[in-house]
This record gives structure tokens, sequence and C-alpha cells, in this order.
């Protein structure tokens, strides 16, 4: 995100026997900046506040707590949903970081780490990064206003009739068929 401000510290100046304690609590154009970028309607009162700490002789910790108030459309009506987010976060800055085996899981897909807090350590670690990041997985997926609900769509062709979700049930018929048959009609 070019447009937000950010500070990222430089792993060469931290200290390695006491925490570095940072607090990011963006003003009204980077909120405006960081809504633009995730896709919101609104984004107000996100705080970040955490440390960065030594983890051995070569590796990094992040660990924050987000707190954020998002406002997105519905899914199904399209009305603003605001909720209250509060999430902790946690990243591994590691020095060495683990080798992916692209064949590992077939033709199909790559392996992956099973540890989705690690990222490569780099010359400088950014909260702000990971606190745009921290939001983005905290989102929810599918907002949805108060008594909003899905109604039921049937399409098909004139003169015939609509495909149903009962219809779509394979074995429907067969127990309907089945309690006939057993008298429980």
């Amino acid at each position: 995100m070019s447009n937000l401000p950010t500070q990222p510290l430089r792993v060469a100046d931290l200290s390695t026997s006491k925490p570095t304690r940072f607090e990011l609590i963006p003003d009204q154009p980077a909120l405006q900046a960081i809504a633009a970028e995730l896709g919101l309607q609104g984004l107000r009162k996100l705080r970040f506040k955490g440390e960065v700490r030594a983890s051995g002789k070569r590796d990094w910790v992040l660990e924050a707590q987000l707190g954020a108030t998002v406002t997105q459309a519905c899914v199904v009506t399209l009305d603003p949903v605001t909720t209250r987010l509060e999430e902790k976060s946690e990243r591994r800055f590691v020095a060495d970081m683990p080798e992916y085996d692209d064949n590992a899981g077939g033709d199909d897909g790559v392996e992956m780490h099973e540890d989705d807090s690690l990222e490569p350590l780099g010359s400088h670690i950014d909260p702000t990064a990971v606190m745009i990041e921290a939001l983005s997985l905290a989102l929810p997926l599918y907002p949805r206003a108060d008594g909003a609900a899905m109604g039921e769509a049937n399409f098909t062709e004139p003169g015939k009739d609509a495909m149903t979700d009962e219809a779509t049930k394979p074995f429907a018929g067969l127990a309907a068929l089945r309690d006939q048959l057993s008298g429980k009609n």
C-alpha cells in the first residue's frame, strides 16, 4: 500500500534483550486508504498494538492485538453491516525459512508449511504491513445484515418446471418411495 505511511523496523537496530513495543493508530486518510485497499465501505477505530522480540539467535516474533470496526456490504441485501473485530496476531520472522517441496503434493499442488505464521526474515519488519494483513484475514467472508435471508431463485426455459432444491437431493425420491412401499404414508 504505497500511500499509507509505514515505519518499518530495521532488524539490525532491534534490541535482542528486550522487546520493541509499538502501537499503530492510523489517522483518517490512512483509514480511508486501507478501507479502499480492502474493499470496505468503512473503517474506524483501527488499532494495532504489540511488540517485536528476539527468538533464538537470528529469528524474531511479532505479537500484537488488532482492534477495528469495519463496515462491509451485506452479501444478500448490500446494506451496510458493521462488525467489531478483536484479533491476536503473531508472525515469526525466521532467518532460515523452511523450503517448500513443489512436488510433495503430487502434480496438482504445492505443499505448504503447516505454520502459517512463518515469514522470511529480511532487513526490516513492517508492523503496518502485518496490521493490514491481519485485518484482511479477520474480515467476515460473508457479512449478513440482521434478518437478511437468501430467497430461492428458480430459472428455467419457458414452459418447463424449474428444478428446486428438494429435487436436487438424490435420495429424497427414494425415501418417499420407501415410505410409500412400507405403508408410512
